[in-house]
């Protein structure tokens, strides 16, 4: 049975609203984007090259494949990154899409995200991997399919801007599988679902 593998870079109090740059996610008039950057350094750059160096599919919400579309297409192959990123299978949760060709690899996943990656869970092949896609990493981890966390978290607070977990999430138990803390502060943990 295949995995699914949620990374998120989250605040102190909890935000992971539009982390890479200020136009990146403005909805609900969210003024803090780009609170990221100033974040990362090499040991950053060195862990989340360790957690790309296994090939995994990639699992998307709509809005996130769309920005990333932008972010990781059209980038010259010079990094592992974008070299990951383009070569995954990506896998587009939506009930909108109706084709997914302007990103080589992927694959429109329409209907209930739950039901459709509940399938994919079972079938053979690559762990799914989440990069972002707060609101579907929530529906997923609410009906019991979110198996691995690895949470960015950054020392500051925002006060405002979406929240990883708004309103109730179930009671779920993780232990912490990994950390390392970088040398600008941020803690890299690891959790894995009991």
């Amino acid at each position: 049975m295949r995995q699914v593998n949620a990374t998120l870079s989250i605040t102190l109090d909890g935000v992971v609203q539009g982390l890479g740059r200020p136009d990146e996610d403005t909805r609900g008039g969210f003024t803090h984007g780009g609170w990221g950057g100033t974040y990362n350094d090499q040991v950053m750059g060195m862990e989340m090259g360790k957690s790309m160096s296994k090939p995994t599919d990639m699992l998307f919400g709509h809005r996130t494949w769309t920005d990333f579309i932008i972010a990781w297409s059209t980038r010259k192959d010079d990094n592992p990154f974008t070299t990951h990123m383009n070569a995954a299978t990506k896998y587009v949760c939506s009930r909108t899409l109706e084709n997914a060709d302007a990103w080589q690899n992927s694959i429109p996943l329409q209907g209930d995200a739950t039901e459709t990656v509940a399938k994919l869970k079972e079938e053979n092949g690559k762990d799914l991997t989440i990069i972002g896609s707060a609101t579907l990493v929530r529906e997923l981890h609410a009906a019991g399919l979110v198996d691995n966390y690895q949470l960015l978290i950054h020392p500051l607070t925002l006060g405002t801007g979406m929240r990883l977990f708004e309103g109730q999430a179930p009671l779920t138990e993780f232990e912490l599988t990994d950390s390392v803390t970088t040398t600008k502060g941020v803690i890299i943990a690891r959790y894995s679902r009991k």
